[in-house]
């Protein structure tokens, strides 16, 4: 154990998995971090370890919140990546990794986690996560996953392209874990562009949803489908004032289901991600 993790307990778990969702990378809607706040709900976790924050994070960009009342400070909370442990009601062990991404030292952010998760006999980590994509808030959410395990990945579905983009500190984990032996894999909720400024629960459900599953975990997701009928038809309403954004609608719900369909997918003349960005963000500003 380096002097980067506190330990506050060492639980006795059974092969247990850890899901893992920080907070500073993207996630759409919020799905992920609603996804793991549900989840914590359920396990009930206690706190096994936390990282120092002095050598992980800048806390000039993740200021420490000052409570004050009538002038009077009462409380100073410090942001902190914390290692949790709990049990599910059918008795899966669970560990949560959860907090701010580290902005500095992922080298040794990323062992010690590894490390730590292998002292604790972890068979499988889960990343959650959620990004904006040109899909219509009128069909089910779907999921891309990303691991070093290309079966593992194909049980979920993934982006049929090669690409590089910049890498999340889950992004990093999953590459280490993989590495190390143990199967990661990222699932990620696939959040309309238009939504991806509001909460969607649609996404959180169907990360959860998919999760449950994979890691025999039982999770119920019945008020995350309510609160996602009810985003659903409030964003009816606003695409209603609007011929353009209805249009568009309808295209995103054509290029969907003619990709259900389709071994890969297809966008055909959609229009480039830039142009559905500036046309949402407007329409987020003027409608919301």
């Amino acid at each position: 154990m380096s002097d980067l993790a506190t330990l506050h307990s060492w639980p006795t778990l059974e092969k247990p998995v850890l899901v893992v969702n920080l907070d500073g990378w993207i996630d759409a809607g919020q799905a992920a971090g609603t996804a793991m706040t549900t989840l914590r709900e359920l396990v009930d976790p206690r706190l096994v370890a936390t990282f120092d924050g002095d050598e992980l994070l800048d806390h000039r960009a993740r200021r420490p919140v000052l409570r004050i009342e009538h002038g009077v400070d009462r409380e100073l909370r410090w942001p902190e990546i914390r290692l949790e442990a709990g049990t599910t009601a059918g008795g899966r062990a669970v560990l949560l990794l959860s907090g701010p991404e580290p902005d500095m030292r992922w080298h040794r952010f990323t062992g010690e986690v590894v490390s730590l998760a292998s002292r604790l006999g972890v068979r499988m980590v889960v990343g959650l996560g959620a990004f904006p994509a040109p899909v219509p808030h009128t069909r089910p959410v779907r999921l891309a996953a990303t691991s070093t395990d290309a079966s593992l990945a194909g049980q979920i579905g993934v982006v049929p392209a090669v690409i590089e983009v910049p890498a999340g500190a889950q992004g990093v984990l999953e590459h280490a874990f993989g590495q190390a032996g143990v199967p990661a894999v990222g699932l990620w909720a696939r959040v309309p562009h238009y939504a991806a400024a509001l909460p969607y629960p649609a996404g959180a459900a169907a990360l959860l949803d998919r999760l449950g599953p994979l890691v025999d975990v039982e999770v119920d997701t019945a008020s995350l489908h309510a609160a996602a009928a009810v985003t659903a038809k409030h964003i009816d309403q606003l695409i209603a004032g609007s011929d353009d954004h209805a249009a568009l609608v309808r295209q995103l719900e054509l290029s969907h289901d003619e990709e259900e369909g389709l071994a890969g997918t297809q966008f055909g003349d959609l229009p480039s991600g830039d142009e559905i960005a500036a046309e949402l963000e407007r329409f987020l500003r003027g409608e919301r």
